[in-house]
């Protein structure tokens, strides 16, 4: 098994943070530096035989994994910074460990994914697999049909041209748009270069995923059925 994806299963991010883990130089492996190609021996019960270590802490086990959905409030950084008193890792348990399946900017609210699964991380981050997320939208005012059109068809800004999207009118200043892609601050990014401004920005559903009547900031474990789906939905 490749070093990244080990790290994993083991709980410590996604492989894309475990990448980077690497990179830093952070990871030990039987005493020695880590690097990406290093394979990762497993017994027949899957248990690793090699010793591995983060900033000198061994990695010993995978952690049981855990899928929780978070209704994020405007204010909460998703970055997991200790300093920041912002930061979302103030509201996370201390076990299991738990990390953001992608980010919602300060300023927006909703559906926040956090797992300890970085297989599944990865499927949904990752842009090849093109797995849909769902937002609602309200700007600084009213919008044309036009503008519609030209968010669902693709915008162009600085040396981005985004994907063509579903968008629908929700009101008058108001629209839900569901997008494939996840640019940083792509639906303000979007609405800016036609002109309008976004007042508030919230993500209604990820995949099968919703909120519900999970209260603004409040979080709870999916249950065996929506994790079921979710990963079901993922693999297809």
């Amino acid at each position: 098994m490749r070093l990244a994806k080990y790290l994993a299963q083991c709980g410590i991010g996604s492989r894309r943070e475990a990448c980077r883990l690497i990179e830093a130089g952070r990871i030990t492996l039987n005493g020695q530096i880590a690097r990406h190609t290093d394979p990762i021996r497993l017994d027949e019960s899957l248990n690793c035989l090699d010793s591995i270590e983060l900033d000198g802490a061994p990695i010993t086990k995978t952690e049981t994994l855990a899928y929780w959905i978070l209704n994020k409030a405007v204010g909460t950084d998703c970055r997991l910074l200790e300093q920041d008193e912002t930061s979302l890792i103030r509201l996370l348990p201390k076990a299991p460990r738990l990390y953001p399946v992608g980010r919602l900017d300060k300023d927006s609210r909703g559906l926040l994914l956090l797992t300890n699964d970085g297989e599944l991380t990865h499927k949904l981050m990752h842009p090849s697999f093109a797995h849909s997320k769902t937002y609602h939208v309200r700007l600084d005012r009213p919008f044309t049909d036009e503008f519609v059109e030209q968010m669902a068809s693709g915008v162009q800004y600085k040396e981005v041209r985004t994907l063509p999207c579903q968008v629908t009118r929700l009101s008058a200043m108001s629209f839900e748009i569901a997008l494939t892609q996840g640019l940083n601050r792509q639906i303000r990014r979007m609405s800016s270069a036609l002109g309008y401004k976004v007042i508030d920005l919230q993500r209604v559903s990820l995949m099968t995923l919703t909120l519900e009547s999970l209260a603004e900031g409040a979080m709870r474990p999916l249950t065996q059925q929506e994790v079921a789906v979710l990963k079901a939905a993922v693999t297809i």
